[in-house]
């Protein structure tokens, strides 16, 4: 069983660069880091699931498959310039982004989010 909780330690994360091309990364203030850890899925399953932390900074990118997610930790504003909307993340809150939406994370405070995607035709 995996369990996580707003504010607990998800253990050690890798590095994860901005770049993949089909998510077409634009860094658009700071310098934002992103690390990471898959603990299910990933390249070849249509499926994943893992945690995701970003340092503080703003990026817009394209959203590579559905996905569900909670923050743990920290604080953001995620724009969603496919559906016109704007959402405020911090501890507890989830969010469903479809595949494909162009999305700025303008990160305040170094975020911790926990996710599950899906993508039919496989990362």
């Amino acid at each position: 069983m995996i369990s996580y909780s707003p504010g607990c330690d998800v253990g050690p994360l890798e590095h994860w660069p901005f770049d993949n091309p089909a998510s077409r990364y634009q860094i658009t203030a700071g310098a934002p880091k992103a690390y990471g850890r898959l603990e299910a899925g990933g390249p070849g399953h249509t499926t994943r699931f893992g945690i995701w932390r970003c340092t503080v900074g703003s990026f817009q990118c394209v959203e590579q498959g559905d996905e569900l997610m909670t923050v743990l930790s920290g604080k953001c504003l995620l724009i969603n310039h496919t559906e016109g909307t704007e959402i405020s993340l911090q501890p507890g809150d989830s969010l469903f982004i479809r595949d494909g939406s162009l999305v700025t994370w303008a990160v305040t405070e170094d975020i911790t989010k926990v996710f599950h995607g899906f993508k039919a035709d496989g990362y």
